[in-house]
């Protein structure tokens, strides 16, 4: 089995090349590739000497010069893809729709395994899933006409169900159900499902998913500050208060989003 591997952080790649031998210790890995041309190269010459494509591609979004995506415009790859990304915006958008997988960084070593489990079915067998088709999809999906985001929200206050503005929205949280607190500080139950469902209703240029378990406002952010460990420590606008934390592997990505707006 051929996997390749495209990734232009050497720590991540180091780490995912480890994770990948535990799971497939038979493995032969290629790359890592740290960028569309490097990738566009890799394809071109391999196919020119008449080697197969990988059996299986693990390929970060954003990469060195630009994103992955405009890999596979250029080069179709007969084999299925795990996506990786510290970036919630382009994985719940693009992959949840086209049930192609993807991986949100920092990996979890479980998850990786069921992404593995996933292509093994496929490979024994169960070629329900087409992903050329998905593929295909995915890449016209990214290149439509922006969607049109919510900016209005629903939350039981007392026996009602009221409307938030984003505007007054600080923040969502999940705890069980998933909270929206106000920017006066209020904590309203809502009935959403989960926080990526949200996350795909709200506009990325306004929220960020800080964590697994928080998508924050921009405008309820005080500042932030770099911790010793590589993560940022988010300050919240008062009356609401409070920090929330933002990984190491989302910290280049946020302090980008916040920079831009």
């Amino acid at each position: 089995m051929t996997i390749l591997l495209i990734e232009d952080e050497p720590l991540v790649a180091k780490t995912l090349a480890r994770l990948v031998r535990q799971l497939v210790p038979e493995a032969h890995l290629e790359g890592p590739l740290e960028s569309v041309q490097s990738a566009v190269d890799w394809f071109v010459r391999h196919r020119t000497t008449e080697s197969p494509d990988p059996d299986l591609i693990l390929s970060d979004i954003q990469l060195s010069d630009g994103v992955s995506f405009d890999i596979y415009r250029e080069i179709n790859p007969k084999c299925p893809i795990i996506f990786t990304t510290a970036y919630d915006e382009y994985a719940i958008r693009a992959f949840k729709l086209n049930s192609i997988d993807y991986l949100l960084k920092p990996i979890e070593p479980d998850e990786l395994k069921t992404a593995f489990d996933k292509y093994h079915r496929w490979k024994q067998g169960d070629r329900s899933t087409d992903f050329r088709d998905q593929l295909r999809d995915l890449l016209a999906d990214m290149s439509a006409p922006s969607k049109k985001y919510k900016h209005r929200f629903t939350a039981h206050y007392l026996r009602n169900i009221v409307p938030v503005n984003e505007d007054n929205v600080a923040y969502f949280c999940r705890d069980e159900v998933i909270y929206l607190f106000t920017k006066d500080g209020q904590k309203l139950v809502t009935d959403y499902g989960s926080l990526d469902e949200l996350e795909d209703l709200t506009d990325p240029a306004v929220f960020i998913r800080a964590n697994r378990q928080c998508l924050v406002n921009l405008n309820a952010i005080a500042g932030y500050q770099s911790h010793y460990s590589g993560k940022l420590i988010v300050s919240l606008k008062k009356p609401v208060g409070g920090e929330l934390t933002i990984s190491k592997e989302k910290a280049a990505a946020f302090r980008e989003w916040f920079e831009e707006g």
